[in-house]
């Protein structure tokens, strides 16, 4: 049984892993920002095809995607589908709002805009379900209102994405501090306490102000581009390298790329949750 997790640049720490994981297989995580929504200066048009070329090269297990379109989603999920064979690929979009309509923010060829996630699950896959809403917390000034995403892959992982403000770095922490203070620990309430990897822009830095490590929840580790792109995650695994991608001049990110492995111990409880 597969699970993706990332671990922090800080502290290389083990946890628990997943019954069924082989400790020394390696997870493949990657992080993107396509700038593909037609409105913004960085548009090109060509960063789902430098995209798709990463995903052929790299094979990673999981993809987080900012800035994209919906119809962005499926070209980039049958790639995944592609370079891993077998297994299941599951994907899901949240768009972002819409202050002016009260509906989606939308792309100029007028498909939603927002965020998107990509998973490959190894047989035997058991089902999953898509979580996501708007922060409560918006810059008002923006009429774009952030989102964010969790796909709860049934016995393995609740892999998250989210695309922060930014156009305000202390709206920025604030949505931080919900996603992991309040919006994942209810969906690990109701959809099962495994383990949590969140990959996306942040728009905040370590030793920016606000600083990124101030949003942290007990539990959680972090990696970082040396920018505004981090992963965060529970501490299950032990990260092995990162990397950034260059994605030439079709977007304005690079792309995040970690390989993390699993650690030698196992923890569960008696009901077969993982504690941490």
């Amino acid at each position: 049984m597969a699970v993706v997790l990332l671990v922090s640049a800080l502290a290389l720490t083990s946890g628990s892993s997943v019954a069924g994981t082989a400790a020394s297989t390696p997870w493949r995580v990657l992080q993107m920002n396509l700038c593909n929504s037609g409105l913004a200066g960085c548009y090109t048009g060509r960063s789902v095809t430098r995209a798709a070329e990463v995903i052929r090269a790299e094979t990673p297990d999981l993809v987080t995607l900012n800035e994209v379109c919906q119809d962005d989603v499926s070209p980039l999920e049958r790639t995944l589908a592609e370079v891993r064979g077998g297994g299941t690929v599951v994907s899901a979009f949240k768009a972002a709002g819409d202050r002016r309509t009260g509906g989606a923010f939308r792309c100029r060829n007028g498909h939603p805009y927002g965020i998107a996630l990509l998973a490959y699950v190894p047989d035997p896959y058991r089902g999953h379900a898509v979580h996501g809403g708007i922060y409560p917390a918006q810059d008002l000034t923006d009429p774009e209102e952030r989102a964010w995403l969790c796909v709860s892959v049934t016995s393995v992982l609740h892999a998250c994405t989210t695309h922060l403000a930014a156009t305000s770095p202390s709206v920025a922490l604030a949505q931080c501090g919900h996603l992991l203070g309040a919006a994942i620990p209810a969906m690990r309430v109701t959809a099962g306490h495994q383990p949590v990897v969140l990959s996306g822009d942040l728009n905040l830095r370590q030793g920016g102000s606000p600083d990124v490590r101030s949003c942290l929840a007990p539990g959680y580790l972090r990696a970082d581009d040396g920018a505004v792109q981090h992963v965060v995650a529970t501490t299950d695994f032990t990260v092995r390298s990162r990397r950034s991608i260059g994605m030439g001049t079709a977007t304005d990110h690079p792309s995040f790329l970690v390989t993390l492995t699993l650690p030698l111990n196992q923890h569960r409880s008696p009901e077969g949750d993982r504690r941490f």
